[in-house]
């Protein structure tokens, strides 16, 4: 298969595996991909499992076509890529090994030699001709082992990205990427976010057309989407917005508090509820949906005054990856002495920003009148931002939204009649409150004040604590002039009109312009409020907040260069070129400082 005209894949297909990695359930079976790039000399891209030898070797002679390989590509040296290095060594004793210095360090482990007398060790930036192809060595640690390299052929703009964009999976099975990708990143991958978005910081700067992982097929098209799932789930941001229940039950009586509590949430407007029994169901899966849910419930029994093991068991998976950013509230059952909420609280400790509901169900035995009005009242915080962002339940007269207006962070949308917009202000001010008006300030140059003078209106979306980063980069960094802002994703409207957010808000106001004051630079825009919601008891996002918690630290350490203050982009070099712009932010040379 021609990934390029001098590209060519000689992966096999795994249809005899039952368990990848010794627990992770591949039905579809999975594919172990290595690759050929031909030139004036030849690279080969890892090997694959040891189980075939042979059919990867004849893939590699057909390609080859009676030429012989220069180099071997090792960017990782786990055994279902890197088991026939010594076979390919014995079959070309001419090629040359080129990998890090710790993959080299791993095959002394492995095989009990270094090559040292066939090897080049490269580094991060190091580059390779093979011809009129120019390999770029990229490194990149704990993507997910700690010798990992990804290498960018800059000529045919190909990425061979290692086990990062894998999934499960032979390549002759229909089905769609994100889903199996999804429990392969979490299950797999999912503890080194960190690292993640160190890598694909650097991707971004390369212009990739074709991303060629070590598992799954070969990416071609719509990169964009991938990407952008991958960076949604290395910053453990939500990817879609509903509530899990994951559940053990002995009698089906925890299973009935699940059942009662997963109809309310659909009744009250959920936009998904899935239910997980935790000792039936695919393990791998159930920590997929706990990372992509923005809400969890953990339901269980309290068992030899611990927990039922499978939830056990669940609850350890999500620690050791990293679970984090979520709403999570506890169903404990017990006949006597109930721990089980307790002792999964305390599983959770080591976990970053968990905010916990303050309604708790507590059933003895079986469902009481109490513990069906303790589900009522959980299924309602659970569910707040969603009847407040229905037009039809929604209390659009709740002036305890501009309680929420203080020295914060927010995104005002707007409409131009063709597209909406939206950008990030912080200087919003109630000015009065008989009549309630507030008072928008918004610097000339941006678009929506462009868009606002012209037809009086506005959405000020009240940012909280839970906004990610992304929301910065998506309303702050982009012109609504040349992007639309909005098409990733449907948002509500207001009565007014215009969008407003459905997540990362505790309130928003709708505004009608009553008068414009010209502040030279800015533009201050006097409001009435025609309409008001409270979108969740989320604690409102201040810049202080934001500086010291959201928005990355850039990591300066042992680097010379400049640095971008409004994104933490590093540039490395003695001079900052006066028209440089910041390929994440778009932020010129005036937005950077040097490394100190």
């Amino acid at each position: 298969m021609f990934i390029t005209k001098d590209i060519v894949y000689i992966g096999v297909n795994d249809r005899k595996i039952d368990l990848f990695e010794g627990q992770y359930g591949v039905p579809d079976g999975m594919a172990y991909n290595s690759y050929v790039i031909t030139d004036e000399k030849i690279a080969v891209m890892d090997t694959v499992d040891k189980n075939f030898t042979h059919e990867w070797l004849d893939n590699l002679s057909a390609a080859l076509a009676g030429r012989t390989p220069d180099f071997l590509v090792v960017q990782h040296m786990e055994p279902d890529h890197s088991a026939n290095i010594v076979n390919f060594m014995k079959a070309y004793p001419n090629a040359v090994i080129v990998s890090s210095d710790k993959a080299f360090k791993m095959m002394k482990n492995f095989f009990g030699t270094e090559f040292e007398d066939r090897r080049m060790i490269i580094k991060e930036g190091d580059t390779l001709s093979l011809g009129k192809h120019v390999l770029h060595f990229i490194s990149a640690p704990m993507v997910h082992w700690p010798e990992v390299t990804v290498t960018y052929d800059s000529t045919d703009k190909v990425l061979f990205s290692a086990d990062a964009f894998g999934k499960f999976g032979a390549l002759d099975t229909d089905g769609e990427w994100a889903c199996e990708a999804r429990r392969y990143y979490f299950g797999i991958v999912g503890k080194y976010g960190a690292q993640v978005q160190n890598l694909l910081k650097k991707a971004s700067s390369l212009d990739i057309e074709i991303i060629c992982p070590l598992h799954g097929p070969v990416l071609s098209e719509n990169l964009g989407y991938y990407i952008g799932l991958y960076n949604t789930w290395s910053s453990y941001e939500t990817e879609s917005e509903g509530v899990v229940i994951a559940y053990t039950s002995v009698y089906g009586n925890t299973k009935k508090a699940v059942e009662l509590l997963a109809e309310k949430l659909k009744s009250k407007g959920c936009p998904k509820v899935v239910v997980n029994d935790l000792a039936r169901c695919d393990m791998a899966e159930a920590v997929e949906d706990a990372f992509r849910y923005n809400k969890i419930v953990f339901a269980t029994t309290t068992y030899n005054a611990e927990i039922f093991p499978f939830m056990r068991e669940f609850l350890t998976h999500l620690a050791e990856r990293g679970f984090r950013n979520k709403k999570v509230a506890f169903i404990e059952n017990g006949s006597w002495a109930p721990q089980a909420a307790k002792v999964m609280k305390s599983m959770l400790e080591t976990c970053k920003d968990i905010t916990y509901c303050e309604n708790t169900v507590k059933i003895m035995s079986a469902l009481s009148d109490e513990s069906k009005a303790q589900t009522e009242a959980l299924s309602d915080e659970l569910c707040m931002e969603y009847i407040a962002s229905d037009g039809s339940k929604a209390d659009k007269n709740n002036m305890k939204a501009l309680f929420n207006i203080g020295y914060g962070l927010y995104v005002v949308t707007s409409n131009d009649g063709k597209k909406d917009n939206g950008l990030i202000v912080n200087t919003v001010t109630q000015v009065t409150n008989t009549p309630n008006r507030v008072a928008v300030c918004i610097n000339k140059e941006n678009y929506s004040h462009h868009i606002i003078k012209n037809t009086g209106i506005m959405n000020v979306n009240c940012l909280s604590t839970q906004a990610p980063f992304s929301v910065f980069e998506n309303y702050g960094f982009r012109s609504g002039r040349n992007v639309n802002k909005f098409e990733s994703e449907d948002f509500p409207r207001s009565d007014n009109g215009l969008l407003f957010l459905p997540k990362y808000i505790n309130a928003f106001m709708s505004l009608k312009v009553e008068q414009y004051l010209d502040l030279d630079t800015h533009g201050m825009f006097i409001c009435s409020v025609t309409e008001a919601r409270v979108i969740s008891d989320e604690p409102t996002m201040t810049y202080t907040y934001y500086q010291e918690n959201v928005k990355p630290k850039p990591e300066t350490n042992g680097k010379k260069g400049w640095v971008c203050k409004v994104c933490g982009y590093i540039y490395e070099g003695d001079e900052l070129p006066e028209d440089f712009v910041c390929p994440l932010c778009k932020h010129g040379a005036s937005d950077f400082e040097p490394i100190k």
